[in-house]
């Protein structure tokens, strides 16, 4: 049911993406509701709720334009699952802006394979890149992405390989300036150094466990057929899965990075993850295996929610 339901892209699947968003958010933040309610609160609850439905949104238009899958939804509701597993992410301000402005990058990078428009492509993506950084440092590992993209495109120029370090300037200027106007200095900005942790004891716990594993077993499968599949791709298209693929690797590098490990960080590996694993769907041809497949990964996120 569930895969005959969005195995076409139609205005309603998004619909039902958005009420589980919806619900999922309104149960996970009911009792500090309770306990705690103020404006501030529902106001930040309904950003992080806008900003989801933008980020679902953002991610349907980069799978949608440059053909990442077939004319399906099931990118959507993989992404949406995704974010359940984690519910920490749901809400994570941060985290959830610095993930939006990795997508805009991320649509600007896919994009080169045109090569219409090179120079303002790349300097759009290191500057979202860098605005990313400013919510969670290690997004900048993102910038890696722009020279591998550069590297599948075949492109020698060394002028469109500096580019993307005047889109990181760009930004780094702009801070800058607003620290110099508004404190009249900077020492702010160089006050306390950006820190690694490689200390995963936070995510010693039955759900993120549990989670973490369907996350990366999942992917890891789905990884598998969607390299085999890029083999079938047309040359011009190869080289935008081969960035998917560079979008995992990196987004697990921020992962292993990330100072606090609260699980929030696992936000940058959802959008590409859904789009691998739902080309793996699509390879499926056992109408009843796609759907136990769909079903176990809907309903794992409900189940850890009440454990």
């Amino acid at each position: 049911m569930i895969a005959s339901i969005f195995k076409n892209s139609k205005p309603f699947n998004f619909v039902i993406v958005l009420v589980i968003l919806f619900l999922v958010l309104v149960f996970n933040s009911f009792n500090l509701f309770i306990d705690s309610f103020s404006i501030d609160l529902l106001l930040k609850l309904t950003f992080a709720f806008l900003i989801n439905v933008f980020s679902v949104l953002l991610l349907n238009f980069i799978v949608v334009k440059n053909k990442l899958n077939e004319q399906n939804s099931y990118h959507i509701l993989l992404y949406t699952i995704f974010l359940i597993y984690f519910p920490s992410s749901l809400t994570d301000i941060n985290l959830l802006l610095s993930n939006v402005f990795a997508l805009l990058a991320l649509r600007r990078i896919i994009s080169l394979r045109s090569q219409i428009n090179l120079k303002k492509k790349l300097f759009d993506a290191s500057f979202w890149i860098a605005i990313a950084a400013l919510f969670y440092f290690w997004a900048l590992a993102f910038l890696i992405l722009i020279f591998a993209a550069l590297f599948l495109f075949s492109d020698n120029r060394l002028k469109n390989w500096i580019i993307p370090f005047t889109g990181v300037l760009t930004v780094l200027i702009l801070l800058t300036s607003y620290q110099l106007v508004k404190y009249d200095n900077i020492e702010a900005l160089f006050s306390s150094l950006p820190r690694f942790n490689f200390d995963f004891s936070n995510y010693n716990s039955k759900e993120i466990i549990i989670a973490s594993t369907l996350l990366l077993s999942f992917g890891i499968w789905g990884t598998f057929f969607y390299i085999n599949k890029i083999k079938n791709q047309l040359k011009a298209f190869k080289p935008s899965h081969k960035i998917i693929i560079a979008a995992v690797i990196i987004a697990l590098l921020t992962v292993v990075l990330s100072e606090e490990k609260t699980t929030s960080e696992f936000i940058f590996l959802f959008a590409p993850l859904a789009v691998i694993i739902n080309n793996y769907i699509e390879t499926i041809e056992e109408n009843w295996f796609r759907e136990t497949f769909l079903i176990i990964l809907v309903l794992a996120p409900f189940v850890l929610l009440v454990l």
